[in-house]
């Protein structure tokens, strides 16, 4: 961390602690720092680490704190027309980013060049990162983290998160597949190159059941790499009786033979799973 960045630190939690540092140029000009920075994937909300992933909380608080310094206003695109806080990020040409119509960004999200954004929507914070697909009507929430070559698929909602400032944001890996109408909120965790089939729905306390051993082996919050995730359900017992609940089921491994770029139908074949 540079001294910059150190100094920027310093002056947010400062103001996070007393909201009267609003006030004073310094501290809107730093928080508009930090919101540049994150737009230029400078800097993160959570990055990647020896030992996993670590989250920047103070850039959060940064984010929060953006908000009560803008005002609303028009932003007129064409015959549409917005009325907002936050500009919509701009020159995509010079990104590199494919867009097609309705794809929106807002400014403050980092969108990397050779990212393909069909009719979506990236919330500010978040960081997608090169060669991925951001399918029609999928979301990005606030502060979620997208690798390299992912396909999030027509319909995916990845959750957003600001508050609580210490909650992780939804993390998706490198390589990973997920599959249409996913839902992936509250600091789920999908590690490289594992599979989602169509319709996963994953919160922190989902139950995620490994059933390709002897014995099922349980997460929750986390996917293993390589993994290949279906809907499932297991029995619950209530005072009303006993009722199916929701969870995923982990079915195999994806194969090394298969390319990364492979069909969610050829992934899901190769675990004996009609399609």
């Amino acid at each position: 961390m540079n001294t910059e960045v150190i100094e920027l630190k310093e002056l947010i939690e400062a103001t996070w602690e007393n909201r009267e540092l609003l006030q004073q140029k310094e501290t809107v000009d730093a928080i508009e720092t930090i919101i540049e920075h994150l737009d230029k994937g400078m800097i993160r909300v959570a990055e990647p680490v020896e030992n996993g992933w670590k989250v920047n909380e103070w850039v959060k608080k940064a984010v929060i704190l953006y908000f009560p310094t803008q005002k609303m206003t028009r932003i007129q695109v064409g015959p549409f027309e917005f009325h907002d806080k936050i500009p919509l990020k701009k020159n995509y040409h010079e990104l590199g980013v494919r867009v097609v119509p309705h794809g929106i960004a807002r400014y403050g999200s980092y969108v990397a060049s050779g990212v393909i954004m069909m009719p979506s929507y990236v919330n500010i914070g978040a960081y997608v990162d090169s060669g991925t697909m951001v399918d029609t009507w999928a979301t990005v929430g606030s502060c979620a983290q997208i690798g390299k070559d992912v396909h999030l698929s027509g319909g995916v909602g990845i959750g957003g998160v600001l508050e609580p400032v210490q909650a992780a944001p939804v993390i998706v890996e490198d390589g990973a597949f997920v599959g249409s109408r996913c839902i992936l909120v509250e600091g789920v965790h999908v590690a490289k190159e594992a599979v989602l089939g169509a319709n996963v729905t994953l919160t922190s306390s989902s139950k995620i059941i490994d059933v390709t051993g002897s014995e099922p082996k349980q997460y929750k919050g986390f996917v293993p790499e390589r993994s290949v995730v279906i809907p499932g359900s297991y029995t619950k017992q209530f005072p009303a009786g006993d009722y199916h609940v929701p969870c995923a089921l982990i079915i195999g491994k994806r194969k090394e033979s298969t390319d990364r770029k492979t069909s969610l139908n050829d992934a899901l074949r190769e675990n004996n799973v009609a399609v």
